[in-house]
């Protein structure tokens, strides 16, 4: 009987090194479990995309261990091909061919039957809005909808694992947002593990369970999304008030931002009681209507583990 792998990726003391001597992975360890929505940060250089490079077989390691869902890259290469769907950078399809036909092919080149493939092509173009351009070249589509034309094509196979290598570069808010909805549903409603690199790093923190940080090649640190955003020593709040204010009060001990006339910033010593804080805005005359966490706190917490910002070169 066979056992499911408990990890989508396992990879172990993983180095590439390429010719001319520049060592882009120092031997990196890295588990991805099964079902996860995971996400793999770094600034621009650090190893991220040698490290898809090597789980898509577009990249050759020069030593170490990888094994996808419990199979082996290096002596099982096809099965392994099979598992991932790789949604890359650039845009790496015939913009002459329509979109329909570009996911078909693709789920024909792996197996798929021709019906099943027409079926898979036709609810993966109505899940990401493209439904209505199915006949269109892709070269007529926007930047937006090119990105999810690479997504349902990498999708047209039914992969168990989904990597994503900034998918989302370029995309406006709204198609971005509708973007992650869906795969979001993909990932709770199918089990669909999906590894996601990006420099939105507020998408990282709203979307992902776990996040792994890579840095000059090696793995700074990996770890369950809520418990590495507990080492940020303040906590950072988002006030939506009920009447505009010309200024941010001055409150002792907390440090508060105006970021419109309605919205203010509010930083506080993490565990700090927030009902001192809103007594002291209510005797300074501000009225707040909600209150969320601030969506960013992972950039704090990545420039304090790196010394430098996400897109940033290594």
């Amino acid at each position: 009987m066979n056992v499911p792998a408990t990890n989508a990726i396992e990879i172990h003391g993983l180095t590439k090194t390429y010719r001319g001597g520049t060592q882009a992975l120092s031997g990196i360890d890295l588990a991805v479990p099964s079902g996860d929505f995971f996400a793999l940060l770094g600034p621009n250089g650090a190893g991220k995309t040698t490290t898809i490079g090597v789980l898509s077989s577009l990249v050759t390691p020069t030593a170490g261990e990888v094994r996808v869902f419990g199979h082996d890259l290096g002596r099982e290469r096809a099965t392994v091909k099979s598992l991932i769907g790789l949604v890359p950078q650039e845009f790496n399809f015939n913009g002459f061919e329509p979109l329909d036909e570009i996911v078909r092919h693709q789920a024909g080149f792996y197996g798929v039957a021709r019906n099943e493939a027409r079926q898979r092509t036709t609810w993966l173009l109505e899940q990401l809005g493209l439904a209505g351009k199915a006949r269109s070249q892709a070269r007529q589509l926007s930047g937006g909808m090119k990105r999810r034309l690479m997504i349902a094509r990498a999708l047209a196979h039914r992969p168990r694992l989904l990597i994503l290598d900034e998918p989302t570069a370029g995309v406006d808010v709204e198609l971005r947002r509708g973007m992650w909805d869906f795969l979001t549903r993909l990932n709770r409603e199918e089990g669909v593990t999906i590894l996601l690199t990006t420099h939105y790093l507020e998408e990282a923190e709203a979307l992902c369970r776990h996040v792994a940080i890579i840095d000059g090649g090696r793995i700074v640190v990996s770890a369950p999304m809520r418990e590495l955003l507990e080492q940020l020593p303040e906590e950072s709040f988002v006030l939506d008030l009920v009447e505009p204010v010309t200024e941010a009060p001055v409150i002792p001990g907390v440090r508060l931002r105006m970021i419109d006339p309605g919205t203010l910033e509010l930083e506080v010593r993490r565990g700090q009681p927030l009902d001192q804080v809103f007594a002291a805005l209510h005797q300074a005359g501000v009225r707040v209507m909600s209150l969320r966490n601030k969506s960013n706190r992972l950039e704090a917490l990545f420039m304090t583990l790196t010394g430098h910002g996400v897109g940033d070169k290594a």
